[in-house]
C-alpha cells in the first residue's frame, strides 16, 4: 500500500462530504487525514483526502467520485509536485523544572506558545508530517496532555490552480 494525497474541487452542497467519505468507507479504505474548506471561488470548496492504497482500487474510487454531480475535479498530489503542511495544537506538561526545556524544543521548532497555565503550555506548530512528527517525539518525555491536528493540506507547486480549467470550461 502506498499514501495518495487526492485534492477534490467541490460544489459547496450539503452532504456532499458524506458521499466522498462513503465512496471510500464502501470499499474499506481508511482515510488517514481529511481536510475541508473555502477556495478562492465563492461557492466551490476543496476536499483534501490521504489514503493508503494500492493503485487500481484508487483509480476505481476516483472514476465513482467523478460521477459525484457536485465533484468538478480531481487531482493527485505528488509531493514532490505540491506543498504539503499540517497544523497541531498540543498542550505540554510545564512545571517549573522543566518550562524552560518545554520552550527550548517550541522555540527550535519554529513553533509558538499560545497558551501558558501554571502546569502547561500549549503551542502552535505548523510543518510537513516529518516535523509534526518529529516536534511530538521531542515533547514526549515532558508529556503530552492533549493535542489537536489538522487533516493535510496540499496545493500544487507552479502557477497552475485547480479552479483555472474548471472556470474556463
Amino acid at each position: 500500500m502506498s499514501t495518495h494525497v487526492l485534492s477534490l474541487l467541490v460544489e459547496d452542497k450539503p452532504g456532499l462530504l458524506t458521499r466522498v467519505a462513503g465512496l471510500f468507507a464502501r470499499r474499506g479504505f481508511n482515510i488517514n487525514s481529511l481536510a475541508v474548506g473555502v477556495t478562492e471561488v465563492p461557492g466551490l470548496s476543496r476536499i483534501t483526502v490521504v489514503v493508503d492504497v494500492e493503485e487500481l482500487p484508487l483509480e476505481q474510487v476516483t472514476k465513482q467520485l467523478n460521477k459525484l454531480v457536485n465533484v468538478l475535479k480531481i487531482v493527485e498530489l505528488d509531493f514532490s509536485t505540491s506543498v504539503q503542511r499540517e497544523h497541531m495544537l498540543v498542550k505540554v506538561r510545564a512545571d517549573n523544572t522543566t518550562r524552560s526545556n518545554v520552550l527550548e524544543v517550541v522555540n527550535l521548532f519554529r513553533a509558538s506558545v499560545v497558551d501558558y497555565a501554571p502546569d502547561s503550555i500549549v503551542a502552535e506548530i505548523t510543518g510537513d508530517t516529518g516535523k509534526i512528527d518529529a516536534f511530538l517525539r521531542a515533547l514526549e518525555p515532558f508529556g503530552i496532555k492533549e493535542l489537536a491536528q489538522s487533516g493535510l493540506l496540499a496545493i500544487g507547486r507552479g502557477s497552475k490552480s485547480i479552479t483555472e480549467r474548471v472556470l474556463r470550461g
